[in-house]
């Protein structure tokens, strides 16, 4: 009989609290690659999850996760461009650090919901352009609708906050 835990899924869990980071950075990755990311961004972003310090230098991350510094500065410059990891500095040092907010997915919404209202301007830009009766027209409608939509009706910045409040109680410090 194995000490892991069974998880969600039918999924084994670490074998001993020590090996929790490098399960979890892998399973993170796996599912960061499944979504058609690439891994070692995946292996990053969990690492950064997961991580108590106050911040990971590149070469820290690189002899963390096996791999390379200049791999490690590719990704994290992409990490930082989407909003999924912040550059910090420690006073009186020069080096930077890469860190997480406490709140990064209520970050990724913001993104998105940047996204979400470019899509639907170039869709609505493209429909001045397709023929009304033509199957591109349609898809492009459904483009732009599609975003308006979600834009409109889902507010998921509004509804993670409320949810965030009512899972924290009255009197609770707000999570970022």
């Amino acid at each position: 009989m194995s000490d892991r835990e069974e998880i969600a899924g039918g999924e084994v869990g670490p074998s001993t609290p020590e090996s929790f980071p490098e399960w979890f950075v892998d399973r993170f990755a796996g599912y960061w690659q499944s979504g058609g990311a690439s891994r070692i961004e995946g292996r990053i972003v969990g690492y950064l999850l997961v991580n108590e310090s106050p911040g990971v230098s590149a070469a820290e991350l690189a002899e963390a996760l096996g791999t390379s510094r200049g791999s490690v500065s590719n990704y994290i410059r992409r990490l930082i461009a989407r909003g999924f990891v912040k550059q910090v500095r420690r006073p009186k040092d020069r080096m930077h650090y890469y860190v997480m907010d406490a709140d990064v997915w209520g970050g990724f919404l913001e993104n998105e919901h940047a996204y979400l209202e470019n899509q639907r301007a170039l869709a609505t830009e493209a429909l001045r352009y397709t023929d009304p009766s033509g199957p591109a027209y349609l898809r492009v409608l459904n483009m732009r609708d599609y975003m308006g939509w979600i834009i409109d009706n889902r507010m998921l910045r509004s509804e993670w906050n409320r949810f965030k409040a009512e899972r924290d109680g009255p009197g609770a410090e707000p999570a970022e």
